[in-house]
């Protein structure tokens, strides 16, 4: 009896699981390749660090408690990502390869999942005036990449970084085994809410397909 009961009780965490992946692993495929650095398509390391934060997740199903598990997935995969961010500091040719993995973290989390300025700075450990600066500096830097390509016609190649600073399925434990004010010190006409607007809807472009991105983050507030 105590056996099927665990087994139902089993059953039942990996159906719950799985339709939560089923309903949410594409967007944080999409948030995981971003911070990678990874192009579209070729997502090995983004699909390998999202595992790791499944996994998690399916440790602890049956103690969220009512915790939002894409929530606590996604907390789990930035704090893996920081811990891991040296991995990927090599330019992969992604939407945000030319950022630094810091500066790539608090760009996701901000602009491509809408996270509070606070909650990300609680979950990075820096101090909201520090996530505020590298939000400033990436949306910069992006900013500033596209503006180079539309001026020159040529793309940037993806290990450049500029002066001025998918759904797809992944392995899973049952199956396999963003808009405030920015430092008003930075460069003019590259801060503010409307350029962290513009940055964030590229972004979102970008993880579905491409350069939006840079197309995003190039546009005038």
């Amino acid at each position: 009896m105590v056996r099927e009961r665990r087994a139902a009780r089993d059953g039942r965490r990996a159906r719950e699981f799985e339709a939560f992946v089923a309903g949410a692993g594409g967007r944080l495929l999409h948030a995981a390749t971003l911070l990678t650095g990874e192009p579209t398509g070729d997502t090995e390391a983004a699909e390998r660090l999202l595992t790791a934060a499944l996994a998690r997740t399916y440790a602890r199903w049956d103690r969220l408690r009512g915790e939002d598990p894409y929530d606590h997935t996604r907390r789990t995969l930035a704090a893996l990502f920081a811990h891991r961010g040296h991995r990927y500091r090599r330019p992969r040719g992604g939407t945000l390869a030319r950022l630094t993995p810091q500066e790539r973290l608090v760009l996701v989390l901000r602009l491509y999942e809408g996270v509070a300025e606070e909650q990300t700075a609680a979950a990075l450990g820096l101090p909201v005036e520090r996530v505020r600066a590298i939000c400033t500096r990436a949306v910069t830097a992006m900013r500033s990449a596209a503006a180079r390509r539309d001026t020159t016609g040529t793309p940037l190649s993806a290990g450049t970084r500029p002066s001025a600073g998918t759904s797809s399925s992944t392995g899973t434990p049952p199956s396999t085994g963003t808009t405030d004010t920015t430092d008003s010190r930075a460069t003019p006409g590259a801060t503010g809410p409307g350029a962290e607007a513009d940055a964030g809807a590229g972004v979102k472009a970008g993880a579905d397909g491409g350069a939006g991105a840079e197309a995003g983050a190039g546009a005038a507030p």
